[in-house]
């Protein structure tokens, strides 16, 4: 059997997990967590990012820094995961559905300004499959109706939009380091602030609405409460974990697209005899082999298929119900426009496995197993 997703190690984490606890530092905001952020500065050219427990937690915090309140809205696609809703939802706010783009499956950005109403404060551009959206027509659309873009980059680690690093270029960014992402600490995430006017308040309300940082780096003489706030960071050994992967972040990016590349090739066959289609990465964007999916033809049942792979040794899935449609989605949103592509793609994408450590013969063999599903 081929798993759809196997976690991978760097080796080292076991050896920075045993050196938090022999240094006896186990709550967050440690050694560890120090160097996190450090790399996330450097490698992202954010302003300030911050460890927390998990990417829903960071988009969490976007919306408190944001200052959402009940009755705003909040622009984003429907084909998403459901933190991209709920982090805005809990404020309150409505989450308004737009369709995405057929080529990338992320937001389309000719869409979002028919969209934009007095009640508009942000835009949720979320990177599907760590293929950017386009950045710059979103932010000049943010810019002519003053709102602000928050980039849901929960699989964009290592991934770049004509050269700037994904999340690191709107108002706000958010990162996953759940084990089904390249870069692991099993759960986790991160909160990229690119605005500067946001990172005091951010660090603020990530310890729990107080000033405790600044007490700590000598800025005050005693922290106290000075904002909404909850505790929002990861503890110690989840950033030992992490450290031993953004040390190989790179390596384990190569080695990704190295995969994904063998696949693009063993699969186009199949494109050429109209079976499927695979995924298109536009000339702008450098994505990060975080995921392979394709789209069945039209009309093909997906379930047979899923069905037939599995027979084969093979562990594939479809992703997300798209959130327009889903119970909560439609008591809690609202769709701008018939979300066409939304409904067509949900029920046709398939993602294959990928993981570091698949090697040719898994590749072929899921190629393989692949055309026998779809034989007719």
């Amino acid at each position: 059997m081929i798993p759809f997703n196997r976690p991978y190690m760097t080796g080292k984490e076991f050896e920075h997990i045993a050196q938090a606890n022999l240094n006896h530092m186990l709550a967050g905001d440690g050694p560890f967590t120090k160097r996190c952020h450090a790399w996330l500065e450097q490698n992202t050219g954010t302003r300030k990012a911050l460890l927390t427990h998990s990417c829903t937690a960071a988009l969490e915090m976007c919306a408190l820094l944001l200052d959402i309140a009940q009755g705003d809205e909040v622009i984003m696609p429907s084909y998403t995961f459901v933190s991209t809703a709920n982090a805005f939802v809990l404020r309150g706010a409505v989450p308004v559905f737009v369709d995405v783009r057929q080529d990338t499956l992320n937001l389309d950005e000719s869409l979002i300004e028919e969209a934009i109403t007095s009640r508009t404060r942000a835009i949720v551009a979320v990177h599907y499959a760590g293929v950017s959206c386009d950045m710059d027509a979103i932010m000049a659309i943010a810019r002519r109706h003053g709102l602000r873009v928050v980039e849901d980059a929960a699989q964009g680690v290592m991934a770049t939009y004509k050269g700037r690093v994904l999340g690191g270029i709107g108002d706000l960014g958010a990162y996953s380091f759940h084990e089904t992402k390249n870069v692991i600490s099993g759960e986790g995430g991160s909160l990229l602030v690119n605005d500067p006017a946001l990172a005091t308040r951010a660090e603020i309300i990530r310890e729990k609405g107080t000033d405790r940082s600044r007490f700590f780096r000598g800025e005050v003489d005693k922290y106290t409460w000075q904002d909404v706030g909850s505790s929002f960071l990861p503890g110690e050994m989840v950033a030992a974990f992490l450290w031993a992967q953004l040390e190989e972040a790179r390596r384990i990016t190569d080695e990704r697209l190295a995969i994904w590349e063998k696949y693009h090739a063993l699969l186009e066959p199949l494109e050429a005899r109209g079976l499927l289609r695979r995924p298109i990465v536009p000339a702008d964007c450098q994505h990060n082999g975080h995921m392979y999916y394709v789209l069945l033809k039209p009309g093909m049942a997906r379930q047979p298929v899923l069905e037939s792979l599995k027979r084969s040794g093979v562990g594939a899935a479809f992703h997300y119900v798209p959130l327009h449609s889903a119970p909560a989605g439609l008591r809690l949103g609202r769709a701008s426009g018939d979300l066409k592509v939304t409904n067509t793609i949900s029920s046709q994408l398939v993602r294959l496995p990928m993981w570091v450590g698949l090697k040719q013969e898994h590749l072929e063999q899921t190629a393989a197993a692949l055309a026998e599903a779809l034989a007719v």
